[in-house]
């Protein structure tokens, strides 16, 4: 629009330019908030009980810290004899028995680790394979030194 009709609109307004200036509104009027009024509401229809301290969670919480404050302040000490440590003493097995259990233990602990050593560390005996073992049977008996009998009477070829 040209200056001069803007001029001239603002000067003597038609009935045009008054509806469309009252037509006209900014964006962030309040034009749409009539859609908006129940778009993402939720209700909870749900009834929730009361918050309080006086459920029986909290109760035994409070009996157990209780009972533990007694047993700290009532308990006797380490060194005072009471029916409980005469019966764990009674119960308990001695220290001699559990002294030879554990040597015999560490007897065969040794044994089998020997054993193991023994059977990992074993080799096959050494065998010399020859590639010809029919040259056995084939020497001269006039190749030999003097003084040197060679008796070949008890080798024996092996045959995989």
């Amino acid at each position: 629009m040209s200056l001069a009709r803007a001029a001239g609109a603002v000067v003597r307004p038609t009935q045009r330019a008054g509806t469309t200036i009252i037509q006209r509104r900014a964006a962030s009027s309040h034009s749409h908030d009539e859609h908006h009024h129940h778009h993402n509401e939720h209700h909870d229809a749900n009834e929730y009980p009361p918050e309080v301290f006086n459920t029986p969670f909290w109760r035994r919480a409070a009996i157990a810290a209780i009972g533990a404050v007694a047993f700290y302040k009532y308990a006797p000490a380490p060194g005072d004899e009471n029916p409980i440590a005469k019966y764990v003493a009674r119960m308990m097995t001695p220290a001699d028995v559990w002294k030879n259990i554990s040597f015999k233990h560490l007897v065969l602990s040794a044994q089998g680790s020997d054993e193991t050593l023994l059977v990992t560390d074993a080799k096959p005996p050494v065998v010399h394979r020859y590639r010809f073992p029919q040259k056995l049977d084939m020497y001269s008996p006039h190749a030999q030194p003097v003084g040197l009998k060679l008796d070949a009477g008890d080798v024996v070829v092996k045959r995989d």
